[in-house]
């Protein structure tokens, strides 16, 4: 038996592909998980500031949108990840790939939640909460809420490297 073929054999296991999968759902579930923690959060908030300042109702939906939008996009950094990845996926495929995939999707899938959770606790928290009783507060807390998506975003940016890198350079498996 050929050398290149034994060395391909081992770093080509039938399981590969599990991984890479594995990677792709939780780039979909985590950001999905943090998208949806950071849309339930604020509008909670909205509920008890309409109790306090009944007035201020219409503003405090407009400042509970803001976070939606910005939680959603979390999601749609997890959907983007897995759709680049899922086309690499085979039966056969490099370990190396596989667990490069499943590597970026932890990556994006767990910084998407944690930006959804930030949210979630600064919209109902502060942004809801607090610009009802203060509303020269807005600006410096939509600061706050850009911070959080950053987080998201920089797990989004580490995802596709890997992505990138765990296509280059790697083992041909044989079929």
């Amino acid at each position: 038996m050929d050398y290149e073929i034994v060395a391909s054999l081992d770093r080509c296991p039938a399981y590969a592909s599990f991984f890479g999968t594995m990677g792709c759902a939780c780039a979909i579930v985590l950001s999905t998980f943090g998208a949806a923690y950071g849309t339930a959060k604020p509008s909670i908030g909205i509920f008890a500031a309409g109790i306090l300042r009944p007035e201020r109702l219409v503003q405090n939906t407009n400042n509970d949108s803001l976070c939606t939008v910005m939680a959603q996009i979390l999601s749609i950094y997890g959907l983007v990840a897995c759709v680049v990845m899922v086309p690499s996926i085979n039966e056969k495929m490099a370990l190396h790939t596989s667990f490069m995939q499943l590597g970026a999707g932890l990556a994006v899938g767990l910084c998407a939640m944690a930006a959804g959770f930030s949210i979630g606790i600064v919209g109902r928290a502060i942004i809801v909460r607090a610009s009802s009783q203060q509303p020269r507060l807005y600006m410096g807390m939509v600061l706050i809420l850009i911070f959080s998506e950053v987080l998201g975003l920089y797990g989004f940016v580490i995802s596709v490297l890997m992505i990138t890198k765990s296509k280059s350079e790697v083992t041909k498996c044989l079929h």
